[in-house]
């Protein structure tokens, strides 16, 4: 699995990750916090949307998952902005793609990304259950047009009214469904393949794995994996970000890496 906000670094060496015959999807996140510089360091929004594009005619758009993420309200984002938003990045990808996941911005519960917003001038607003009801019901009316699959990422409420569902992003039923000729992987998610004939289709059998990755939040519906990014090592520099403690870490951290190197930095 592969996470990105600009993936196009990456998509010289998919054929030679094809020839060595790995599987591999993305959750790519597209938002439009642009005009907010929320997302300072990024390509603009429309060449993003264009790899975003060029990266599905590729791989198939089931490979491609969208990411609003995370929704953000400040007092230059309101619920109808953030709406606008995700409607136009949406006509332009909703053709590209099979899911959109969503995620509603939790600043309180971390308070570096707290200090980084009030550094920078930004007056977010926390979501309340009329917020979050408000965005649901403008995604929905949205989509109704688009007929994506929509998720929420970790979150708590049930939005299922609005035809939202809670979201598996590393995802077992997706990787059964897209790579079901992984002998290795498919007998690591209990599945048993069953090569139909010509006059029957493949069959899929699975036994019960407890495969919840435990050490994520509660509502997470990922399965166990491996994630071998670091924190304080992205250039973005989302302002909203966790992972990043302050630019000035990032940019000391980056010091330290090294290509050669079997992790992004090397102390």
């Amino acid at each position: 699995m592969f996470w990105t906000k600009d993936a196009k670094p990456i998509l010289k060496y998919l054929n030679e990750i094809d020839k060595r015959k790995i599987n591999y999807y993305f959750q790519f996140t597209l938002n439009d916090y642009e005009n907010e510089n929320l997302e300072p360091n990024l390509p603009k929004i429309e060449e993003r949307i264009d790899i975003f594009k060029k990266l599905s005619n590729k791989i198939g758009k089931e490979k491609v998952i969208w990411r609003f993420d995370p929704l953000i309200l400040t007092d230059k984002i309101t619920i109808n902005n953030l709406l606008d938003k995700i409607y136009k990045v949406g006509e332009k990808v909703h053709k590209y793609t099979e899911k959109l996941v969503i995620s509603f911005v939790d600043i309180g519960v971390y308070k570096k990304v707290k200090s980084n917003l009030k550094k920078y001038g930004i007056k977010y607003k926390e979501f309340n259950e009329d917020s979050i009801k408000k965005i649901a019901e403008g995604i929905q009316r949205i989509n109704n047009t688009w007929k994506l699959k929509i998720c929420t990422c970790a979150e708590t409420v049930d939005l299922s009214e609005y035809n939202i569902h809670h979201n598996q992003c590393i995802d077992d039923e997706l990787m059964i469904r897209i790579f079901n000729d992984d002998k290795d992987l498919m007998e690591f998610l209990g599945v048993n393949v069953r090569v139909g004939n010509l006059f029957s289709s493949d069959t899929i059998e699975r036994r019960k794995n407890d495969l919840k990755d435990k050490g994520q939040r509660k509502n997470c519906g990922c399965i166990v994996s491996k994630d071998i990014g670091q924190y304080n090592t992205c250039k973005h520099l989302c302002v909203y970000c966790y992972a990043n403690f302050s630019r000035e870490i990032v940019n000391k951290s980056f010091k330290k890496h090294n290509p050669k190197c079997e992790s992004i930095i090397c102390d």
